[in-house]
This record gives structure tokens, sequence and C-alpha cells, in this order.
């Protein structure tokens, strides 16, 4: 049986994967610049120094070529495998959560948060693609599976409790505000957030690490009052 080779395209690069790779990396900039309805596919391989068939070629369209720049922009915050090696490992809930917040708060207040990834995925929250569904299926409720896991066991009631989806609410909005609120707005109201001082970005790290667990040990207490018929109304 005679194996057929690949059709190769004009100037490509014998390392499809790199030629791959710079093509992600060239959608993900302009696509955080532009949107997703104004990028071209030309315009990204032309920046990617490759050839607008390439677009085609490595990820079915320009459409294919968003759900996997949304997928690895999420994927750069924290993958699904660091994550779950952090849940199955050892130590105490509390402890791999207070991880994990410090993880993800890094991530976004990091001067590096300025690249195309936070942009790219802000703007796909505020107006969500047909793509979403992707990024939903394949990264989000994934991992928010594992982290509700966390939770739940820190609570010390089933993972469909409502609290544990309360305390996720409470545990997420400050990052959300961090993605989506606009950086120069959020430094007028609050300059002391984004103040250039040294050890400013640990001391938020601490903080929102601090505040998070602090606000689930008290509902795990209301909780076990709760249970044991010290309080009546739901947490």
């Amino acid at each position: 049986m005679i194996r057929k080779t690949p059709r190769k395209l004009p100037g490509r690069r014998e390392d499809g994967a790199s030629t791959k790779a710079q093509i992600l990396e060239a959608a993900g900039e302009i696509f955080a610049e532009k949107g997703f309805d104004r990028a071209t596919g030309k315009e990204i391989a032309e920046r990617a120094g490759s050839n607008s068939a390439a677009v085609n070629y490595y990820y079915g369209g320009i459409e294919g070529l968003y759900a996997a720049v949304l997928v690895e922009a999420h994927r750069r915050l924290l993958t699904y495998d660091r994550l779950v090696a952090l849940a199955q490992g050892p130590g105490a809930s509390i402890d791999k959560l207070k991880i994990l917040i410090g993880l993800i708060a890094a991530a976004i207040i990091a001067p590096a948060s300025s690249t195309w990834v936070l942009r790219v995925l802000s703007r796909e929250i505020l107006a969500p693609s047909q793509a979403f569904p992707v990024l939903l299926n394949q990264e989000v409720l994934p991992k928010k599976q594992v982290v509700t896991g966390l939770v739940a066991d820190i609570l010390g009631v089933p993972a469909d409790h409502p609290a544990v989806g309360r305390c996720l609410l409470n545990m997420v909005s400050p990052f959300a505000m961090l993605l989506l609120g606009n950086r120069q707005l959020l430094s007028q109201v609050l300059p002391d957030l984004f103040a250039p001082a040294p050890g400013a970005q640990e001391a938020i790290i601490a903080h929102f690490q601090r505040f998070a667990l602090a606000g689930l040990e008290a509902t795990a207490a209301e909780l076990k009052r709760e249970a044991g018929g010290g309080i009546t109304a739901a947490i």
C-alpha cells in the first residue's frame, strides 16, 4: 500500500509544528487587537511569516483557529494536567486551593498579563462567539469540576451543595474584575492596588488567598452549625 504524503504548501517550512505554533501566536495577537469579527486569515498568515493557505491547512479555517486560540489562552493560565496533579497530590484541600489561587492571581496580575492571552479571553467573555462552547467544554468545565471537588471537601458537603457554587462565585469574582475591567480605570479608582512598589504583587496574591480561604472557613463553620441544628437558615 502506497502511503500518501501531505501536500506541501508553497513556502511551507519543513517544521510543521513550528509553523502551526507561529500562526497560533500571531492569531492570538490579532484577535486580541481586533476581535474575531475583524481579523482575517490573510493578515494572520502574513504576521506569522506564512501564506494564507496555512490557516486552512493547520486549523481548517479562521473559525477553527480562533477556537484553538481560546483553548490555548486558557491553558496558559493553568493547564488541566497541572490542576489535577495539584488536586490529587498530598496535603489538605485548603492548602491546595491556596496554591491554586496563588497561581491564578500571579498569572493575571503579572506583567506578562499584558500579552494577548487575557485580552482574548476577556473579549470572548464579554461577547461570546460560536467558539465559546469549545472553550467551555474543553477547558472551563473540566477545570471547574476539579476545583469544585476541592471546595466541597473544605466545606464538608457534597459537590452539588448550593454553598459550593456560591463560594466558587466569590472566589472567581476578583479575578473576573481584573480580567474584564479597564486597568487604567481601576488604577484611578484603586491606585494602591497597582502601585509598582516592591512586593506589591506578592501582597495582592497573599490577600486574595487570605480573603478567599477565610470566607471558605467561615462558610464551613456555618454549615457545620447548621448540620448540628445550631442554625436553620441556609448558607
